[in-house]
């Protein structure tokens, strides 16, 4: 049985390298996850995948049921999960293609549905959201990219937006003050769900663009986040094949 599961986002609606065994439909209380579950070896470690935005990439950011694709890969025995997210550069050094293992968050989503802990309640429930990635999963991350001698950055900041718009250049200015290296929409509330589940996460941020006012050029066009994330998408798969290499010789 799989004891670890990647979320896939954008550009990774396909796992490479995946070497598929059997698909499982999962039924939730909170709903149906965004596909079906793909069973498989990477690098010989059984492994379950999940697409966040949809087999055919079509859910937006603030669509998503986080819910119900968290509860269905804790059903299924998932102890640790690594999440793979397109994001937009924020500091200097998170330039396009460029992979990121952040280790804080902050959370600027709304009406989403966040919590687990919300009816039918014996007592209140409040998780210990200081440290919000799991840190043996992150170091194995970064271990495994220095092993494989790839160009990662082993901290940062991820501002969750709402989305599904990107943001404005004011915004990014915003984000910037209060920290934020990097931006994306899907990072919360997923990590907090995990967190409530007990599971292991860590994310694996594919910088896909400059964010707004960042980069050389005054817009954003959607020739460019596919053509970075293509380059991007190489290194991160190196990264979870090294990964797993890890774990089965760990």
């Amino acid at each position: 049985m799989a004891e670890i599961a990647i979320i896939g986002g954008t550009g990774f609606t396909k796992l490479a390298r995946l070497e598929v065994t059997r698909r499982e439909v999962v039924h939730t209380p909170f709903g149906e996850p965004s596909a079906p579950l793909t069973h498989g070896l990477l690098n010989g470690v059984e492994v379950v995948f999940l697409p966040r935005h949809g087999s055919g990439h079509t859910l937006p950011p603030h669509r998503i049921n986080y819910r119900a694709n968290l509860w269905a890969l804790r059903h299924l025995g998932i102890q640790s999960l690594v999440s793979l997210a397109a994001v937009g550069g924020i500091r200097k050094d998170m330039r396009p293609c460029r992979v990121a293992v952040p280790d804080q968050i902050i959370d600027y989503t709304w009406g989403r549905k966040h919590t687990f802990f919300e009816q039918d309640l014996t007592h209140v429930t409040h998780i210990d959201f200081t440290e919000p990635y799991c840190d043996a999963l992150r170091q194995a991350l970064i271990e495994a990219g220095r092993r494989a001698g790839l160009d990662i950055v082993g901290n940062g900041v991820y501002g969750a937006t709402q989305g599904p718009r990107l943001e404005t250049a004011r915004e990014i200015d915003r984000l910037e003050r209060d920290g934020c290296d990097i931006v994306g929409m899907t990072g919360m509330p997923e990590a907090a769900l995990a967190r409530e589940l007990d599971i292991c996460y860590a994310s694996c941020a594919v910088v896909a663009n400059w964010a707004a006012g960042r980069g050389a050029t005054a817009s954003i066009t959607l020739d460019e986040i596919d053509r970075n994330l293509k380059q991007g998408m190489q290194t991160a798969s190196d990264l979870l094949t090294e990964t797993m290499s890890g774990l089965s010789h760990g």
